[in-house]
């Protein structure tokens, strides 16, 4: 089960990393996550059960998250609706989209191809084709966002997260650079749900349930344990803290807890991992006050 924890992990840091895009560097909190995720997921195992190989399969189920992310932009910057509503909007569309999509509320990858087949000459013992399969994944992903951010175009997107008005003042299009980055998220996001859906053996229509949760999990449990980093160090961070995140469950799940609630356990861990800096500061204020004392 520790192996398949970590691979769960390496595949879910991909979500974490399409989730940063968003709610980190551009301070944009996207809803639209829990709608693309399962899209990417629906859109892959429908194009696998339709005969497409799995890489073809994944790389659409890549561009119909990237096709939900530019929704929700065109709605939030050319449309002016809140952009918490925006993602909201998208998000409950995707619904009916993807039951188009599938036909049905599930479908399954029973004796079909995956992704994961690719390293099947390997002869890898069970799930370390699922591990090998994330690191790859992550290492040209991480690779690909670490390249994008030196460029022009990566340097504007940072600026319009940091600073729009500072940004708009240098000649940057904000709202371009709002649109490209709901696109780029959201086509990560899919993917991961892709993966996923490929490596649980099917596609759900609820399966983006509670997933934005695992995502902000999987950055928050990164900061909280490495604190100020520079941009590559954080991403690797993410990985990292997805991998804890699903450690953490596999503890709770070793302690015969009902899985049926696993979501509770979910949002408990995050709850205490935003809370570990309060709770730092309040203990270096009473080290303060003790040492006045003295």
């Amino acid at each position: 089960m520790l192996v398949s924890a970590i691979s769960q992990g390496f595949l879910w840091a991909v979500l974490g990393l399409g989730i940063y895009m968003t709610y980190r560097i551009l301070d944009f909190p996207d809803m639209t996550t829990e709608g693309s995720f399962p899209l990417g997921g629906a859109v892959c195992v429908a194009a696998i059960n339709a005969g497409v190989s799995p890489i073809i399969a994944t790389i659409l189920g890549i561009g119909s998250g990237i096709l939900a992310g530019l929704v929700t932009g065109l709605l939030y910057t050319k449309g002016k609706i809140p952009v918490i509503l925006s993602g909201i909007l998208v998000m409950s569309g995707l619904n009916s989209v993807i039951l188009f999509v599938m036909k049905s509320p599930n479908l399954s990858l029973l004796n079909k191809p995956r992704i994961q087949d690719l390293f099947g000459f390997l002869h890898l013992p069970k799930y370390f084709d699922s591990v090998l399969l994330g690191l790859f994944v992550l290492f040209v992903i991480i690779t690909l966002l670490i390249s994008f951010f030196n460029t022009n175009l990566g340097q504007a997107y940072i600026a319009t997260g940091d600073n729009e008005n500072m940004a708009k003042s240098m000649g940057i299009k904000t709202d371009r650079m709002k649109i490209l980055g709901l696109g780029l998220s959201n086509g990560v996001i899919a993917l991961s749900g892709a993966l996923i859906a490929q490596n649980d053996g099917y596609a759900d229509v609820n399966k983006g349930i509670g997933v934005i949760v695992i995502g902000l999990a999987s950055i928050i449990i990164g900061e909280v344990v490495f604190g100020n980093l520079t941009l590559l160090e954080r991403l690797i961070a993410i990985v990292v803290g997805s991998v804890l995140y699903q450690l953490l469950i596999l503890v709770v799940i070793k302690l015969n807890f009902d899985t049926t609630y696993l979501k509770i356990f979910s949002a408990i861990i995050l709850s205490i991992c935003l809370m570990i800096p309060q709770i730092k500061k309040a203990l270096r204020l009473q080290t303060g006050f003790e040492r006045k004392e003295e």
